[in-house]
């Protein structure tokens, strides 16, 4: 089995089988009006530069440009200010920069804040559906299987911020050709967005050129007490379907006798 800093190919195993996804749809439940996750893949880094808004996070000069303008609210419809966001994506070639040989720094990422009015902004380009590696036992097993290795196009994103739960999830390409088959059965309607031409007065507002796209999205994070909640309703209907009596504790279900 492929494992090393830059190659998770457990990882890997586990996106493939549609494990990671249903491990995080039972540990991180969402209510409908909430921000659905998705996984989160072997290629991300803890080495991505802390951004302000407006940067970009993009040094390939064959991407299309994308102007990415987020917010990010509570359940209530309030700004949540100081979330911490990880994005990443590709290059233009399908590659996240660690998969290239001359590796030498983040490109293609980034960490940043959310402004007092839950806002963060930034540039990027318009990501591309690419191949999972698929040299190793992960791609013999696909191949053998007659499945396909390509993942929609689409851009990472982790929030994270103190009481709430921990979100990881992902915007997709609306009419990307495997939005219906991704190998890693990563996308989620609610997910799936669109980005058009940027409209002129937008570019002039944001300082871009009239060449980039845009993509608007608003993100909707729980609390770990609304998650933790849900979680344990989650337990006691499954365990009801069985026909068990069990009570929560500690997050556990435990019998419940008398």
């Amino acid at each position: 089995m492929i494992q090393s800093d830059l190659r998770k190919e457990f990882i890997l195993l586990s996106d493939v089988f549609g494990l990671s996804l249903l491990v995080d749809s039972i540990d991180h439940p969402k209510p409908p009006q909430s921000t659905e996750g998705t996984v989160l893949g072997p290629f991300h880094t803890l080495e991505a530069e802390l951004k302000t808004n407006g940067e970009s996070m993009s040094h390939d000069p064959n991407g299309k440009p994308l102007l990415v303008l987020c917010n990010i609210k509570d359940t209530n419809g309030q700004p949540i200010e100081g979330v911490n966001v990880d994005i990443w994506e590709t290059d233009s070639s399908g590659k996240y920069d660690v998969q290239h040989e001359d590796y030498g720094g983040p490109d293609g990422r980034c960490v940043m804040k959310s402004d007092e009015k839950g806002v963060f902004w930034f540039k990027g380009i318009v990501p591309v559906s690419y191949p999972i590696p698929y040299d190793g036992p992960v791609g013999k097993f696909l191949k053998q299987v007659y499945r396909h290795p390509y993942r929609p196009a689409h851009m990472h994103f982790m929030f994270q911020k103190e009481g709430y739960d921990h979100l990881i999830t992902a915007l997709y390409l609306r009419g990307d050709p495997y939005e219906t088959s991704d190998a890693v059965f990563g996308v989620k309607n609610s997910l799936i967005v669109d980005m058009p031409p940027v409209d002129k007065e937008t570019a002039e507002k944001y300082g871009v050129a009239e060449d980039y796209a845009i993509l608007k999205y608003d993100f909707v994070m729980v609390t770990e007490k609304q998650a933790s909640d849900l979680r344990d309703m989650n337990s006691m209907k499954a365990f009801e379907k069985l026909g068990r009596k069990v009570r929560i504790e500690g997050g556990l279900p435990v019998p419940d006798v008398d």
